[in-house]
């Protein structure tokens, strides 16, 4: 097992070629997995075990039934209701929606009988039980893998032929196989190698990173520059490509391949005294945020707020309206205008 040493802290990861595709098959052979919703995560996961030969089947309800048609499963073979494809599953993937896992939650029970394995992406539901209400059998396995990206990005991995990094949990182990289970589930779904976690330590930085850096600050940073650009005078275009289209595609890419320090390095001398300057200044201003977001996190008020708005009947419509706001903002109209004299896409 790979030991990897960053700073005195040594954590061992589970890596493709360590725990084989093969060995995977060989783990999983007289199991069926039942992936409960065929939403972002769920389809990403369910294409690639299908792909990856591994017994697949999936339960998905209105919203998304025609599509898991359209992608290959067959009603009544391997695709049902979820209920039912909880019943025949022995590996129960539940990566429904947090509110819906909720909402499910007392109907799918039933169906976890003693032996099965509760699979999450996310430890949402378990983590904070007193408000979803999800609390396993003690006779099965519960456990978790959960890809460092969206189920796009792991359906789009596994076909460009590279692996998701996933962290990996056993919550509950009922039948002494439930590590073994959930390494070949995080191989068979695509995982080029795997981390270990808790069900706590993935929620919390889960939260914490959705909100911060990987998405809320994200778009919250970019809107901020580019707005302070437009008040200056700087066209739409001018502003958006030193704030979005730059980060993207230029700089980004070099921190991937090497590192912010390599990224750095390959500027030029103005850009590295001018980012090393500024940066000391944008991580303090942004700390107290950061600590009162965790704070958050960890005692439960940015789930019961989760909880709350997406159980609302009316969730899907008040979502659109907020993302169509975004869309027809200033800002990323002239993104889709960018974007769209990309040579790549000129050439189409």
């Amino acid at each position: 097992m790979p030991k990897l040493n960053i700073g005195g802290e040594v954590e061992e990861v589970i890596t493709s070629e360590e725990f084989t595709l093969d060995r995977a098959r060989k783990v999983l052979k007289d199991e069926t997995v039942a992936v409960i919703g065929y939403g972002v995560q769920g389809r990403g996961q369910a294409l690639n075990m299908r792909d990856n030969g591994i017994r697949c089947i999936v339960g998905e309800g209105d919203y998304n039934w025609q599509k898991a048609i359209d992608e290959g499963f067959v009603i009544g073979e391997t695709l049902f209701p979820p209920l039912e494809a909880a019943k025949r599953g022995t590996i129960v993937q539940y990566l429904m929606s947090d509110a819906g896992q909720k909402e499910m939650w007392p109907d799918l029970k039933p169906h976890l009988t003693k032996g099965k394995a509760l699979y999450f992406s996310h430890g949402f539901s378990v983590v904070y039980k007193e408000q979803t209400g999800v609390i396993p059998p003690a006779d099965i396995d519960v456990i978790l893998v959960a890809p460092k990206g969206a189920g796009r990005t792991v359906r789009d991995n596994f076909l460009a032929g590279s692996g998701i990094n996933s962290s990996y949990a056993v919550f509950q182990d009922a039948t002494g196989r439930a590590l073994e289970r959930t390494l070949a589930v995080g191989i068979a779904i695509g995982s080029g190698y795997l981390f270990p976690t808790t069900f706590e330590k993935e929620v919390y930085s889960d939260l914490t990173g959705e909100r911060g850096v990987l998405m809320g600050c994200l778009a919250g940073v970019l809107e901020a520059q580019y707005n302070v650009l437009r008040k200056h005078g700087h066209s739409p275009s001018e502003a958006f490509n030193e704030t979005v289209e730059e980060l993207t595609q230029s700089l980004m890419p070099l921190v991937a391949q090497n590192g912010m320090d390599w990224m750095y390095a390959n500027c030029s001398t103005t850009a590295q005294r001018g980012a090393l300057d500024w940066k000391n200044r944008f991580r303090d201003a942004v700390a107290p945020v950061f600590d009162e977001l965790y704070e958050r996190v960890a005692s439960g008020k940015e789930t019961a707020i989760v909880l709350e708005v997406n159980s609302a009947p009316d969730y899907r419509e008040r979502l659109q309206k907020e993302l169509d706001t975004m869309k027809n903002s200033e800002m990323w109209l002239a993104g889709a205008v960018v974007r769209s004299l990309r040579p790549e896409r000129r050439k189409k």
